[in-house]
């Protein structure tokens, strides 16, 4: 019997936040979702769009919270009882502005790092004990703020290396469903190189 993983990516409902660096959780899930030809329908038990497949042995429930970021939580927990599946059976996707641009980070737990969205899930669950895959997206100029930073949309320079950042996370997504959390981690969370994705020049 197939093994049942939800994925659960973090962004704003709306099209004006469709290519803002907050939304790179439903980037990935949109990435995954037209590479197994499925579609993401409004749910019938959690405030959300969901989208199902099947991958090598595991069951996939893609999640893309409708709540704004700041209630993602309150998505995020009718679809684990919906689900009958516990906390680190889910992959939670979020942006990261304290991590280089492109660099990505599996973890198996821990603090919600500033993320309004990650906030909201440990607060809703009482635990920090589930998978997240953190999305590099650089610091914010010293100028700007970082609310204003992470709802801005990506700059030029970024989106040219976005298709392959995504797709890199999508594929991390699919190695920790299929290989378990330790391969995906060795495999994924690597560095960037200093020459990629270049934040002095990411205008």
């Amino acid at each position: 019997m197939p093994e049942l993983r939800l994925i659960v990516g973090l962004g704003n409902p709306g099209k004006e936040y469709c290519w803002t660096r907050h939304n790179l959780g439903f980037l990935v899930l949109e990435k995954l979702a037209e590479r197994f030809k499925v579609e993401f329908r409004n749910s019938s038990f959690t405030k959300g769009l969901i989208a199902k497949t099947e991958y090598d042995n595991c069951e996939l429930v893609f999640l893309k919270p409708i709540t704004f970021m700041n209630n993602s939580g309150s998505a995020v927990k009718p679809s684990i009882n919906q689900l009958l599946i516990k906390a680190s059976q889910m992959l939670v996707i979020c942006d990261d502005f304290q991590l280089d641009y492109g660099q990505l980070r599996l973890r198996a737990k821990g603090s919600d790092g500033g993320h309004n969205g990650l906030a909201s899930i440990i607060d809703v669950l009482q635990a920090k004990d589930f998978p997240r895959l953190r999305m590099g997206i650089g610091a914010p100029p010293s100028k700007e703020g970082v609310v204003e930073y992470v709802l801005d949309k990506f700059s030029k320079k970024e989106m040219e290396g976005l298709e392959d950042f995504v797709s890199r996370a999508a594929d991390c997504c699919l190695s920790w469903a299929k290989d378990g959390l330790a391969i995906a981690m060795e495999r994924y969370n690597r560095k960037v190189k200093e020459d990629e994705y270049d934040g002095e020049n990411r205008s």
